[in-house]
């Protein structure tokens, strides 16, 4: 880190703060004091209040099924396609309502309500995500309510919750030991002390991962305290770290790779590592009894080095120029590599102000965010397979290939005004967001043999609109409108050549949301929501466009429409049962997800171009073939996901569960053809369906809880991804494990 984040440090108020917890899942009782917190609904009955649709998931949904990645616990909220990748979603994929999942570049990611990406506004991909087995609950939000967060207000909001400080002292400790390598340890210890709280959480994590040749360590830490201050002050306190050693590789397989074995992995020299360090505090003051100011700051720096042999399976591999390596057949001996090195230092600070008024009738929120962060990218070509360091000028490929460094500085202020006049609810609310962008090239070119710099800045209203209307007690009627915004990314809207800006609007949008949200009896609750994107401006992945590597390009008008479905019921809330039986269901249907408006893709003719690939572009001699994707479905948008799950709980503490997942078919390039290509990035993602069981004892004289799992059961080979090749879905994974709470 810096010496201007470590200056910072003792200035700012840094947060992560934990939420008051409110269910009977959690270690022990809250404190008494009102702890700070940014909430983005809350718990479960928090959800009455939200003008749009959304979802708790609970401890017991991150819990209850043991599942092995943050793709099973995510895939139970309706609305989100969460792909599949190296098995342990280190770096998942979350698309929302039909928005490409790649690198969950669509969806705004929070912990307690704090940006964790490693660049939110330049740069939002996910490259690194913290352990799920750390969170307490997940807060999913779609609606109009994204207004008061950004700056993403595309696709949706998730926020993961950490686990409150107990009032007595408490722990839990858990080991799970399964197939391929996998073994997953952690200890939870806190209590309060005096009116001064403490929690610790550390775990270790690693497995083989779903290929060959591919396996990670994860260790991970956190430390949390709070105090009361007196004169209706507290604040919370967190600093965490997270580590990360991987042998993975970037690159899908070719079509002829994946039919001589879909779990291969000819790279086995990649390999990736990620330190992340941050620091948050949150400061409360109640101002008055209906006035609350949370203050709320954060820092942390993010190392990350990837080295690898090939970025897509068209690179077999990257360095096949280099007469020394010449192709595969020398992968392992004389090829190169190439280290995509990055460094990255976020710190803001963000104060929101709550009042209630006239009654509690009227509520105003009103908070403004200063941000900054700094991305350090640097592409080392090393000249053998496991370099490390940039090799001699005298190799072909090698040396220093890129050195840029991208700031973004943001500031951002929200207002949202919500006004109860009997049964209804209006919230209407306005962002604003003002980013500055600045790229430096600290290589030659042939604009500058110093370098180049670019500077640009852009400022965007962001309006919503929320009702919702109590039809009956337990059934709430919602509807909402509000723009989609997201920031473009800093290497995409300044060239690296010449520091000029570039010809690429942001990410817009129209949100609209109509739907109900029901508790028609005890132990039932459904919700149903319709909703439209109207994009003026899509921003989609060049891979999925008919291009190549990481760049992003304009998708233009597109449209988006469909039903989402939510529902859940217990027997034994509902009947009394001594033996509860369960069922949960999130089911998303898309019928329309389409290019909109005047746009073309080109299919290669040969004569230098893959014969029927389809390419973004026109190539010099105009030999490509123009296709219209008007009304054509956007890639990687599946028209239905579902998944369900069947539970019985004895009153012994047995639980069984049985969950089955769909993802229905999807295109991999904008044309919707079924041709595919030698390169594996083009054809149809077939539909696939899996089974995923549970089981669990809790032997409450021992208050310990032994259980085990199978994922992928019947062990079903499908293909989870076409962008930089064809990747396979997780294999059968076993489980067994057991906690302890103390």
């Amino acid at each position: 880190m810096s010496r201007a984040v470590l200056l910072v440090l003792p200035a700012v108020l840094l947060t992560a703060p934990t939420l008051r917890a409110q269910t009977p899942d959690t270690l022990a009782d809250t404190l008494p004091l009102r702890l700070p917190a940014v909430e983005v609904i809350g718990t479960v009955e928090g959800l009455a209040r939200v003008p749009g649709s959304g979802v708790v998931l609970s401890r017991a949904a991150l819990r209850g099924a043991r599942p092995v990645s943050l793709t099973e616990v995510l895939r139970k909220a309706a609305g989100l396609n969460v792909r599949d990748e190296e098995g342990l979603s280190l770096r998942p994929n979350i698309g929302i309502r039909g928005l490409s999942p790649t690198r969950s570049t669509t969806v705004l990611l929070l912990e307690d309500g704090i940006p964790f990406t490693l660049a939110p506004y330049g740069d939002n991909a996910s490259y690194y995500h913290p352990a799920f087995e750390r969170f307490d609950r997940i807060e999913v939000l779609k609606g109009s309510g994204q207004i008061l967060f950004g700056p993403r207000t595309v696709g949706g909001v998730i926020n993961y919750v950490t686990p409150a400080i107990p009032v007595q002292a408490a722990g839990r400790v858990e080991f799970v030991g399964g197939s391929r390598g996998y073994t997953n340890g952690r200890v939870r210890f806190g209590g309060t002390w005096n009116g001064a709280g403490l929690l610790l959480d550390v775990g270790r994590k690693q497995a083989d991962g779903a290929r060959d040749n591919v396996g990670s360590t994860l260790v991970d830490g956190t430390v949390k305290t709070s105090l009361a201050l007196g004169g209706h002050h507290s604040l919370v306190l967190k600093g965490g770290f997270h580590r990360e050693r991987s042998k993975v590789t970037y690159s899908g397989l070719t079509e002829a790779e994946w039919a001589s074995g879909p779990y291969q992995n000819p790279f086995r020299n990649d390999s990736m590592f990620l330190d992340r360090v941050g620091f948050a505090a949150t400061h409360r003051a109640d101002l008055a009894s209906s006035v609350t100011l949370t203050t709320a700051g954060y820092v942390y720096g993010v190392r990350r080095h990837w080295w690898r042999q090939s970025s897509n399976s068209a690179e077999r591999p990257s360095d096949a120029s280099d007469p020394n390596c010449g192709g595969m057949a020398n992968l392992y001996t004389t090829c190169g590599n190439q280290g995509r090195l990055r460094s990255y230092e976020v710190m803001g600070v963000e104060p929101r102000l709550r009042a209630d008024f006239a009654g509690g009738r009227q509520q105003l929120d009103f908070g403004v965010r200063l941000h900054h962060e700094v991305q350090d990218r640097q592409q080392v070509n090393g000249a053998f397979p496991t370099a490390r360091t940039a090799g001699p000028a005298t190799d072909v490929n090698s040396g220093i290939v890129e050195a840029n460094l991208r700031t973004n500085n943001a500031l951002s202020a929200f207002a949202q005004h919500r006004v109860l006049v009997g049964r209804w609810s209006v919230s209407g609310g306005l962002r604003v967001e003002h980013v500055q962008f600045e790229r430096v090239n600290r290589q030659p070119t042939t604009a500058d043999p110093e370098g180049v710099r670019g500077t640009t800045s852009l400022t965007e209203l962001i309006p919503g609109l929320g009702l919702t209307y109590l039809a009956r007690e337990g059934v709430t009627v919602f509807g909402g409108a509000h723009r989609g915004f997201a920031p473009t990314r800093t290497e995409d809207i300044i060239s690296n050549s010449t520091g000029a800006v570039v010809d690429l609007d942001a990410e817009h949008s129209w949100n609209y949301e109509a739907g109900v949200r029901a508790r028609p009896a005890s132990g039932i609750s459904l919700e149903a929501t319709a909703f439209r994107m109207d994009f003026g401006n899509q921003i989609i992945p060049a891979s999925v466009a008919g291009g190549t590597g990481a760049t992003l390009t304009s998708a233009g008008r597109t449209l988006h429409e469909g039903l989402e479905l939510a529902a859940e019921a217990s027997a034994r809330q509902q009947w009394g049962w001594r033996h509860d039986v369960t069922l949960t269901l999130a089911y998303t249907w898309v019928p329309v997800a389409e290019f909109q408006g005047e746009r073309y893709a080109f299919i290669g003719t040969g004569s230098g171009d893959v014969a029927d690939k389809v390419y973004a572009e026109q190539n010099a001699s105009g030999t490509r073939t123009p296709v219209s994707v008007t009304g054509r479905r956007l890639p990687y948008a599946p028209r239905h996901l579902l998944t369900a799950t069947v539970g019985w709980e004895s009153p012994s503490g047995v639980d069984l569960r049985v969950e089955t997942v769909h993802v229905a078919g999807q295109f991999g390039d904008p044309v919707n053809t079924r041709t595919t290509t030698p390169d594996g990035q083009q054809g149809l993602v077939p539909a696939a369906t899996l089974w995923n069981v549970a089981a669990s004892w809790f032997v409450p004289a021992l208050r310990l809880t032994v259980f085990g799992s199978v994922k992928n059961l019947f062990d079903k080979v499908y293909i989870a991804d076409r962008t930089r090749g064809l990747l396979p879905g997780s294999p059968r994974w076993v489980q067994l494990g057991a906690s302890r709470s103390f």
